[in-house]
């Protein structure tokens, strides 16, 4: 018997691997990946001035904010998620950024299913639904993105959302200023990886 040939089972691997993607692009089931061209389009989105200009707005008010300012104005955001009485809540919300995001988040169609913005510190500037807390600075998506530099792009593990089933990932990376180059916040998009594999399925046919 002649000897097993590497560039053989090199070649096998590389076959396995192309009709590995050749039947996730023909299966509609199949969890579609974020890809570059995506991360770029999500970039584009962050790159609009609505999102700059909010974002340094408010990093020069936050400036002298402390760690425990910061906890104060996060345990007020989560209390006032349980109250009538919403006036943190409301402005976030109710701030240009937010409007800007909720119109990106309708024109995506149901690809993007949440977007928001996170200052230097990891407080919430603007988002497209209220959020279960305003300060990510102790969670991955800040401290993966922001600290890390002005390219870190973080895909977050992927979830299965209850009532639809739909399969979600958020991508989270760092928002710079076009000028300098330098980190100024932070973005999280979650993304519905089903209705982008159904995207893509459609675009081939």
């Amino acid at each position: 018997m002649k000897p097993f040939s590497l560039s053989l089972f090199a070649a096998m691997l590389a076959l396995s691997a192309v009709l590995g993607m050749q039947a996730q692009a023909s299966d509609p089931a199949a969890p579609a990946q974020v890809d570059d061209a995506l991360i770029e389009q999500m970039r584009e989105i962050a790159s609009h001035s609505t999102v700059l200009i909010s974002i340094k707005a408010q990093n020069e008010r936050h400036t002298s904010l402390t760690q425990a300012d910061i906890d104060a104005l996060d345990k007020q955001w989560v209390a006032e998620r349980k109250s009538d009485n919403q006036p943190l809540i409301a402005k976030v919300l109710g701030s240009p950024l937010s409007g800007y995001l909720i119109r990106q988040m309708a024109q995506s169609r149901g690809l993007f299913v949440e977007m928001f913005v996170m200052d230097n510190k990891g407080l919430n500037v603007g988002q497209s639904s209220i959020t279960g807390d305003y300060w990510q600075g102790d969670e991955a998506k800040y401290q993966k993105t922001f600290l890390v530099g002005p390219d870190a792009v973080f895909p977050d593990k992927v979830s299965v959302e209850k009532d639809t089933g739909h399969r979600l990932q958020q991508v989270n990376f760092t928002i710079k200023d076009p000028v300098d180059g330098k980190p100024v916040g932070a973005i999280t998009v979650e993304v519905d990886l089903d209705m982008l594999a159904m995207r893509r399925q459609q675009a081939v046919r």
